[in-house]
């Protein structure tokens, strides 16, 4: 089974994915609120029927929710019958990555094409995210130039595998250095942790996006 209240984390998560209550859940998988409270509290050894029950009720997969998916890149399933791709205009895109979270710079870096994931928050309409000043990063997106600044890639998607739906946002913008007296008001935080203080910010002059849905 999962480690140590792993399980517990990722039912919580998917059940608040999807707006649900302890009870909807629950009733959904013929099971006690209570029990199912408890598996989200505690270490617990549901069975292998309550499990299907389970991931069934929540729309997502045995696998999943025991965390043997989290390794493996998303979207290896098939695709529906008759799947449906629609553009996004610039407003829905900004809403969709407005709550923040994870997203790609993309670049022309000093080795090459090179993408790499950082923390984001959307804050004024902009995004911002933290890099290490003189690392990689900030000497690449630095033309040498006063006022000249480099136009950078920015991609925002989520994919639900249980519908194989889901969503891509792309901006493209100037990326600017923010000095320490423009520091905005945000709490955007790395997971890959280190001395990361130097904030930037991309500025969206073309937004787009596409949501790929079953009919």
């Amino acid at each position: 089974m999962a480690a140590t209240g792993d399980l517990g984390r990722r039912i919580a998560h998917h059940r608040e994915r999807l707006g649900l209550t302890l009870e909807q859940v629950a009733e959904r998988a013929d099971m006690s609120p209570g029990y199912l409270q408890y598996l989200e509290e505690h270490p617990g050894t549901p069975t292998a029927e309550a499990m299907y029950r389970l991931a069934g009720a929540l729309e997502t997969s045995v696998e999943d929710l025991l965390g043997g998916a989290v390794d493996r890149p998303p979207g290896r399933g098939r695709a529906r019958t008759a799947p449906t791709l629609q553009s996004l205009d610039r407003e829905e895109c900004l809403k969709l990555i407005e709550p923040g979270g994870i997203g790609r710079v993309a670049f022309n870096g000093s080795h090459g094409p090179t993408v790499l994931p950082v923390n984001y928050e959307l804050h004024e309409g902009s995004i911002i995210f933290r890099t290490a000043s003189g690392g990689p990063m900030d000497q690449d997106l630095r033309t040498g130039l006063e006022g000249v600044e480099i136009k950078v890639g920015f991609e925002v998607d989520q994919i639900d595998e249980a519908q194989r739906e889901g969503w891509s946002v792309l901006v493209q913008g100037p990326a600017h250095h923010i000095p320490p007296d423009e520091l905005p008001e945000v709490t955007v935080t790395p997971w890959a942790g280190g001395e990361r203080h130097l904030y930037v910010r991309i500025s969206p002059q073309q937004v787009t996006g596409r949501r790929i849905h079953n009919l």
